[in-house]
Order: structure tokens, then sequence, then C-alpha cells
């Protein structure tokens, strides 16, 4: 799985059902999504040696491993353990819940489902867990960021940003005031296995600056040793990266 040029919310569906599957496929693609699809815990394993999607859709009754023992082992690892996970069943018992939620899921859907209901609860993870892939528009300061049509405005203006620009912007104004290192930044925006240099973070940062204008230029701000935060009120503009 690589990170989407269009910076769409990449979602894991492990689904053994194809005519359930399929709908998930769909109503995501829909909803601005990039599925990825597998139908076995180890499937889904193997999926996951790459880089990370942005959320899990997992089925509770997959043959082999169950979906709550593949829940309960991502959430065990150091790498996948923040990793949002929707857990999907027909076992709608208070008791089940219950157990999917305690089993470190995020949330819990019984089937039968609408897509509207899907798409409403994927939502609303993704803004708890993953806020730069929430629909809607991001506000900092001089900046007004339009997920939904890819747009970015300064002041009112619409600017022109490259894929990766829009990516990085992004992420920095869903997470706003908060520093974030080099490697950081390569992992959330390029993907945790991309292999390239921390320094093609510092290229980017400056072309951004360059396309947000004097009106912004400041608000991503250089924090000296540590890396880069987006700032809505910035004081002295930010040294060299």
């Amino acid at each position: 799985m690589t990170r989407s040029e269009a910076g769409r919310a990449q979602v894991l569906v492990v689904e053994d059902d194809k005519g359930i599957q399929e709908l998930l496929r769909f109503t995501l693609v829909c909803g601005g999504c990039q599925p990825l699809c597998v139908e076995t815990a180890e499937q889904a394993e193997t999926a996951l040696g790459g880089t990370l999607p942005d959320l899990a859709l997992i089925d509770w009754m997959l043959p082999g491993k169950s979906g709550l023992a593949l829940t309960r082992k991502l959430r065990g690892e150091r790498r996948t353990r923040r990793l949002p996970i929707i857990i999907l069943t027909a076992r709608g018992e208070e008791a089940d819940r219950v157990a999917g939620l305690e089993g470190g899921a995020d949330d819990y859907i019984v089937k039968p489902f609408s897509p509207k209901e899907l798409m409403a609860r994927v939502q609303s993870v993704l803004r708890r867990c993953a806020p730069q892939f929430a629909a809607g528009t991001l506000t900092v300061g001089p900046l007004a960021l339009d997920t939904v049509a890819h747009e970015v405005r300064v002041a009112g203006q619409r600017i022109n940003l490259t894929p990766t620009e829009f990516r990085l912007l992004r992420f920095l104004m869903a997470n706003p005031g908060r520093v974030y290192s080099r490697q950081q930044l390569l992992d959330n925006v390029w993907g945790d296995h991309v292999y390239i240099e921390d320094r093609t973070v510092d290229i980017h940062v400056r072309r951004l600056r360059v396309a947000l204008g004097p009106a912004a230029e400041h608000v991503v701000e250089t924090v000296r040793g540590a890396g880069y935060k987006l700032c809505a009120q910035p004081g002295t503009p930010p040294s060299e990266a």
C-alpha cells in the first residue's frame, strides 16, 4: 500500500464474504477513501507489513484467526498499536460489543448496516484518530483547506499546491501547534515504508512556504533541533530548514 497522491484515507478491509467486501469497497470509494481488501487475518498481516493504512475495518468471524484475535495482536505490537480499528460483526449482544471494544477496537458495527452508517462511523473514527483525513474544511489563521474540493486558500485567495505539498499542509493543519520531527512527517505524509532521506522534508517545507506566499509562509515554523509545526499566530520568521 502506498500513500495516495490525492491524500485519501487508506482503509484496510478484512472481510471474507465477497458480497460484503464489495459493498465495503464501493462505499469507501464513494466516500473518498482508498480501500485495500483482503480475506483473512494472515493476508491482513502481510498487507500491514507494507505502509500502514489510516484505518482498518476487520470482520470478527474470519476463517482461521478471528478478527478479534487479529485486533488484539495489532494492539500488542508497537508499530500497529495506534492503528484505528473498526470491527464488523453479526454479533450484536452487549457482551459481544464490550468484548470487541475491550479487545482494542475503536468502534463496532453490527451487520446488516447501511452505507451511510458505515461512512459516518469511519469519519467519526478518523476525526478522533487521524483528523487529517476527516472530510470537511480545516482553518488555521489565514489558511483554509477544503479536504473535499482539494483546495487551499490563503486569506480567501486560492493557491496551487503539488499533491505532496497538499498532504503535508493537511497533516500539519490537522495537528496545529504540535511539533513533528522529519521522520514523523515522513511516516505520516509519505508513508512509513517509503525509503527517502529525511532532508526531503526540508525541501518540501521550503516549497510549501513559497507556495503559501507572504501572507502565510511563516505559519509553518521550524523548531530548532526538533522539526516543524504549524502555528496560527507565528512570531519571528522561521529559520531556513
